[in-house]
């Protein structure tokens, strides 16, 4: 029997890579781990997340979709990260939203990829 122990990493794909890096960098304020280019034309970064892994990356043939899986980043403030957001002019595909035990919100990437911006209830 397969015993999963835990995420080790999830990873969007990306069509450009430095724009892609812009934007998870200075839009969501995520620090780099790792950061590889194997040549000729693929990339790959890391973003640890407290004890899980987001990461990027470009390869040939593999596309980004909306409506993949997504990452849920829980947040500080709620408030502050969704007028951060508005502010940086990223595209909300679901308006935040209350639920009975968390407030969310889904933005995309600048390639369309989903991400849930997660704050729970305390």
């Amino acid at each position: 029997m397969l015993k999963v122990t835990e995420i080790a990493f999830c990873c969007y794909a990306v069509t450009d890579f430095a724009r892609a890096r812009r934007f998870y960098e200075g839009v969501l304020g995520l620090k780099p781990a790792k950061v590889n280019d194997f040549p000729p034309d693929s990339h790959w970064a890391e973003y640890d997340i407290g004890p899980g892994t987001l990461s990027i990356g470009s390869a040939p043939g593999w596309k980004p979709s909306p409506d993949g899986c997504s990452v849920a980043l829980e947040v500080e403030d709620f408030v502050a990260a969704i007028a951060h957001l508005r502010a940086n002019g990223v595209k909300f595909r679901m308006e935040p939203f209350p639920t009975p035990v968390c407030r969310m919100a889904f933005i995309s990437d600048p390639d369309g990829n989903t991400i849930c911006i997660h704050k729970r209830n305390q």
